[in-house]
């Protein structure tokens, strides 16, 4: 079995590492949050001290940062995992970052004999939580059949997708698709609650159709509620839609719709909501329409 180690333990790594100790692997975790690591620590995980010494004792290890600078800085800056990584060792960057910088690590790490997976996760904290996250893998497949029970311990729905940097890419195809299926159903309710229908009613009324989506199940009743907690916060989804249109520029791929939910959600950052649930982009359109889709009383 696995000696892994851990490195990120935000609001999606730390309920991931959790469900590794809960499956029965030993887990040796860092990160800047000493609280973070307290409760994993306490959930059975041994402390590391860096990134590097992290490396040193594991032949499996696992980043889940916010962008491509932090996982940049955990693997090639001073004490970090290609410092004290041994030749063999796995690297499963979890993490949602630019697709070019995952070809860029990979061919970094391949010159000291270490693999690397680029493995983004969709689901938001939720599913984090339930070990159910989809999984969308980039990499040689040979390390990603040995990895495979490892990523099905925090997901049921682990995919290889192709290459490495394929995982970021359908990464970001995914959060163009979630980011449209919010913006829809944020512009479609708003309309129907100004034009004086229910909006429950509307939801219970179509989710069962071709409207019908994972999105606005998820979604829609916490808007119905007013309750925009962070599952996925919206200055991280920004962040993937700047790796969208960045990565578009580069291949010359059109993402019109794209540019305009950026637009958006920029604007709700920019009116202190960057905390906010992506679910929250409804918040824009209340604005502008004077009127909130919530739940009768």
């Amino acid at each position: 079995m696995f000696k892994i180690g851990f490195i990120g333990l935000g609001i999606m790594g730390k309920p991931m590492a959790k469900n590794l100790l809960k499956a029965g692997y030993e887990l040796t975790v860092f990160d800047i949050n000493n609280e973070a690591v307290r409760e994993v620590t306490a959930s059975g995980a041994k402390e590391g001290k860096s990134s590097a010494d992290v490396a040193a004792q594991s032949d499996l290890i696992i980043t889940m940062l916010p962008n491509s600078p932090e996982v940049e800085q955990v693997v090639l800056g001073n004490n970090g995992v290609l410092a004290t990584a041994r030749p063999g060792t796995i690297l499963v960057d979890m993490s949602s970052i630019a697709p070019l910088v995952s070809r860029k690590l990979s061919d970094k790490l391949a010159g000291k004999g270490i693999i690397m997976l680029d493995a983004p996760v969709s689901g938001g904290e939720p599913k984090a939580i339930e070990g159910t996250l989809a999984i969308m893998v980039g990499g040689p497949e040979e390390a990603f059949n040995r990895v495979k029970d490892v990523l099905s311990a925090m997901g049921s729905s682990v995919k290889l997708v192709g290459d490495i940097g394929s995982g970021n890419v359908t990464k970001l195809a995914n959060q163009i698709i979630v980011a449209l299926n919010i913006a829809a159903m944020s512009e479609a309710m708003v309309l129907a609650t100004k034009a004086g229908v229910d909006p429950e009613k509307v939801y219970q009324a179509i989710r069962g159709g071709l409207a019908g989506s994972t999105v606005l199940d998820a979604k829609m009743p916490l808007v119905l509620n007013g309750n925009f907690k962070p599952g996925f916060r919206i200055e991280l989804h920004i962040k993937d839609l700047m790796n969208v249109l960045d990565t578009a520029d580069e291949i010359d791929s059109p993402v019109m719709l794209t540019e305009k939910v950026l637009e958006i959600m920029k604007s709700l950052r920019d009116e202190g909501k960057a905390k906010d649930d992506h679910g929250g982009l409804i918040q824009y359109y209340e604005k502008l329409a004077k009127i909130q889709v919530r739940k009768k009383q």
